[in-house]
């Protein structure tokens, strides 16, 4: 799961706007205290592009702090909303925790390229992930804009999971595809490394399409929710 050496993890990634490629650019944790970092994919996104966040100037440093860092918890819904209960519910959450509701929203905003998964660090324990299917615009036949024309997807469908080996761009990219082996787009690169490995363990692996929202843009059109035993 999410929680290594008593350290509950999330990793914070960057999508370039011009190649549209994931990195992950630093984690965040929490254990008694708030800890950020970069690591990972961050020169590289620095050389795509990345800007390194005002609060954390230092590529080298690891930041503390006794409460949530303000630069992610202002990218959450203030909890005196009146509609936060309703918000709450979407994500699971019964009660407002902003580490937690980092970890289900992503917390996402238009202003810029920034998102917070929930990262896969324990193979050995069963786990289920929620997250938005990669690639839609490039392979539902709706070329990003005529959303009437994509191929017929609904909520309930189950999908299959099946690598790609030889992907230029990605050697661990995993293709999500129908039962008519119709290829539909892909497990974002964040999680690719780590589906491949559970792939080749021969785990047993259920993905089916939780929700699709064609008023949504392309990157958050389909979500697929992927139980693994």
């Amino acid at each position: 799961m999410s929680i290594k050496n008593g350290k509950d993890y999330l990793y914070l990634v960057w999508k370039s706007d011009s190649t549209r490629r994931q990195y992950i650019i630093g984690q965040l944790s929490k254990n008694g205290q708030y800890e950020f970092q970069y690591c990972g994919e961050v020169q590289s996104a620095i050389e795509a592009g990345f800007t390194l966040l005002i609060p954390f100037p230092d590529i080298n440093t690891l930041y503390s702090n006794n409460v949530l860092f303000p630069v992610f918890s202002s990218r959450l819904p203030d909890r005196k909303r009146k509609d936060i209960v309703t918000i709450l519910k979407k994500y699971d959450l019964e009660k407002y925790d902003a580490y937690e509701f980092l970890k289900k929203s992503g917390a996402r905003l238009p202003i810029d390229n920034l998102q917070f998964i929930d990262p896969i660090l324990d193979f050995n324990t069963s786990f289920k992930r929620r997250f938005y299917m990669a690639g839609v615009r490039h392979y539902l036949g709706c070329d990003g804009e005529e959303c009437e024309n994509t191929i017929n997807v609904t909520r309930g469908d189950e999908v299959f999971l099946r690598k790609e080996p030889y992907n230029s761009f990605d050697s661990h990219a995993i293709q999500v595809i129908n039962e008519n082996q119709k290829l539909l787009g892909y497990i974002p690169r964040y999680y690719s490394d780590a589906f491949t490995r559970i792939i080749n363990e021969g785990r047993n692996i259920s993905c089916y399409v939780t929700n699709v929202d064609k008023n949504k843009c392309c990157s958050e059109c389909i979500t697929l929710t992927v139980t693994v035993n």
